[in-house]
């Protein structure tokens, strides 16, 4: 079993130090139900078996001291030395492979059911949500807002609610599905979405915006203009940089491109069934439907809904909108 262990241990060892180094595209939910799956095997093991023989080996063990102490007590012997209490201390401890394995199962399946089912962490790493998300924000996703999910197949087994406009939703990126991102539900199945001339119109209405104070961007040293907009149920902050053309360049050849319409004024998009369209609240630095199209709904991960660390900004912590 210490030989088995040591190679199951090196494989996971291996796996994530070539995640690490960028040798292999890493699935943490793969990995982490992996790892759930082997420990509790071990666990099991340990738990109906190993432990039990370990057990029978205590109680042979002080059978026979028991019995060389009746033994010596016959041949008047009354004080006999050799404390087996050490001894039996070393049988019952788990070997190092146990340990390893069965040890942690309970840390890993309570990892494991709290991040598949209930919440899951994220950190920003792009400034595509700013003002409302800030580069080093570790926030936290509602695993269940939007239906409970199979863990790696990604199956939907609840139905939860339906994603409304203006939700913050942590989503797998439909070019590259290993990879979460992070926008704004802007279009909903069967909406006419346009963003012209930067500004947004949905079904035919223009979205209520209001002009705020100027954002400074501590990390380029620039102000930015900032209005607060009201999609849905939701009232929020966005920017907009003069410097940046409404025109969308570069875009994806991807799937229901023929659904949308680019002009030099920059996009109009009819939302598919089953799909949603997507934007970053820093309109003009934000890589999102506008380029690579529309989120199908099976690659919804949560709703994303509290700041729970900053450590460049205690401030920060908090729910958002």
């Amino acid at each position: 079993m210490q030989v088995l262990t040591s190679a199951i241990l090196a494989a996971f060892a291996l796996y994530a130090g070539s995640w690490y180094f960028g040798l292999v595209e890493g699935n943490f939910a793969l990995l982490l139900f992996l790892a759930t799956v082997v420990t509790g095997v071990y666990w099991l093991a340990e738990r109906f078996y190993f432990l039990p023989q370990r057990q029978k080996a205590v109680a042979v063990l002080e059978a026979n001291d028991i019995q060389r102490r009746a033994e010596l007590s016959k041949m008047g012997i009354q004080r006999v030395d050799g404390d087996i209490a050490e001894a039996k201390v070393r049988l019952l401890m788990q070997p190092w492979w146990l340990d390893w394995t069965a040890g942690l199962f309970p840390v890993i399946i309570a990892v494991f059911v709290l991040r598949s089912f209930l919440f899951e962490p994220f950190k920003i790493p792009s400034g595509s949500m700013i003002p409302t998300l800030l580069v080093g924000d570790l926030i936290l996703v509602n695993k269940f807002h939007y239906g409970l999910r199979l863990p790696v197949l990604n199956i939907k087994v609840t139905e939860g609610k339906q994603p409304q406009r203006g939700d913050v939703m942590v989503f797998r990126y439909p070019p590259k599905p290993s990879l979460d991102y992070i926008k704004r539900v802007v279009g909903v199945p069967g909406d006419t979405v346009a963003y012209l001339n930067k500004r947004l119109t949905i079904n035919g209405q223009a979205v209520a915006t209001s002009s705020v104070p100027e954002f400074f961007d501590e990390d380029t040293m620039r102000y930015f203009k900032q209005f607060e907009e009201t999609l849905g149920a939701h009232k929020h902050k966005l920017l907009n940089d003069d410097e940046r053309p409404a025109f969308v360049p570069g875009v994806d050849n991807f799937e229901g491109r023929s659904s949308c319409t680019y002009t030099v004024e920059g996009v109009t998009c009819k939302v598919p069934d089953g799909h949603y369209f997507m934007m970053g609240d820093n309109r003009d630095n934000s890589m999102d439907s506008r380029y690579w199209g529309f989120v199908p709904e099976k690659n919804i991960v949560g709703k994303a809904f509290f700041v729970w660390m900053n450590f460049g900004s205690l401030k920060r912590i908090g729910a958002f909108d």
